[in-house]
């Protein structure tokens, strides 16, 4: 099994998704966080494989000195709990720029000056911040003021996000949802209070926490705010799938599988006998799916304990090449 060769795989095609993310509907997002971000998460999910610090700055081809002294510029910040230094800086910048160096040492002087150092050098590298001054006259201002005003529809957007996340991790306490959801602290908050509001979310205490739970999460059809969320959810679950699969130990399919997944290619064009079948497969999967949902909710079987309740997960993709698809846009 040519490892590597899947992985460059796998990250060429994901890194086509994210650009056609940042610029879908004519959107430039910006991605100067993501390469930060990857890399942070990659190295929690290795640790969390047991892997040392050692192997994995080999694996990246870093020294460990070098290793190290990037997880403090990136890893939580010790004055904001919860968030990145990185994150804490540049929201804070963001929020109160122009602002002197010397105030942001003083606001996060619970961090390492060094390392706020290294991160406000990296956030102007990477364009993030504007920097004007020298030495204790230098300020800082956010380099896309006008870009990070927000629209109306992103608290229902991040709402959206975390009714998933509550959905397939559940019950989960807020600073665990943190870790699924790509949002700030006081985002995810309002988030969570719009949830319980709305009852699509429940909560409950246990021991000294909150726990967050939902029954049900189904986004309907045309839901302004419900692309992104169904983007993630879609690509969350086919990800799980392989992920639970290679946990197992498996590397092959066979016909009794529970985990997996498989794709089918089918060749028809116009007067085919078969061409409406084949291109309507996702439509009539779809029918039959919702059509499972509500069957299985009318019936009147009694619930079974929550530790021996089955979530049955189906990820349900497809896409149409020919010339009709191809020349829509023309």
């Amino acid at each position: 099994m040519n490892v590597n060769l899947l992985i460059d795989a796998i990250v060429r095609q994901t890194t086509v998704l994210i650009a056609q993310l940042a610029t879908a509907a004519g959107a430039r997002a910006p991605l100067s966080h993501t390469a930060n971000q990857v890399f942070v998460d990659l190295v929690r999910e290795l640790k969390e494989q047991g892997l040392g610090n050692k192997v994995i700055a080999d694996m990246f081809g870093l020294t460990l000195r070098t290793y190290h002294n990037k997880m403090a510029r990136l890893s939580e910040s010790s004055t904001e709990r919860g968030r990145s230094l990185w994150e804490a800086l540049l929201s804070h910048v963001e929020k109160n720029g122009p602002i002197g160096r010397n105030e942001l040492f003083r606001r996060f002087a619970a961090d390492d000056e060094a390392v706020v150092r290294g991160v406000l050098k990296d956030l102007v590298d990477n364009g993030m911040l504007f920097r004007t001054g020298r030495g204790d006259l230098t300020t800082y201002q956010a380099a896309s003021a006008a870009d990070a005003a927000r629209g109306e529809d992103d608290g229902a957007r991040v709402a959206t996000f975390a009714w998933i996340a509550i959905y397939r991790y559940g019950p989960v306490s807020r600073s665990e949802l943190a870790e699924h959801v790509p949002a700030g602290a006081d985002d995810l908050d309002l988030a969570l209070s719009r949830l319980v509001r709305e009852g699509r979310v429940t909560s409950e205490r246990r021991g000294e926490r909150i726990v967050y739970s939902s029954a049900e999460c189904v986004i309907p059809f045309g839901a302004p705010e419900g692309w992104e969320a169904a983007v993630f959810d879609h690509f969350q679950a086919m990800v799980t799938a392989i992920c639970t699969k290679l946990r197992l130990g498996k590397t092959h399919a066979v016909p009794s599988d529970w985990v997996g997944g498989s794709t089918y290619s089918f060749e028809v064009w116009d007067g085919h006998p078969l061409h409406d079948e084949a291109v309507g497969f996702l439509r009539a999967t779809r029918e039959r799916a919702m059509d499972l949902r509500r069957r299985i909710e009318a019936s009147s079987t009694p619930p079974a304990p929550a530790e021996e309740t089955k979530r049955v997960i189906a990820y349900v993709g497809q896409n149409v090449v020919g010339p009709e698809i191809e020349g829509e846009d023309e």
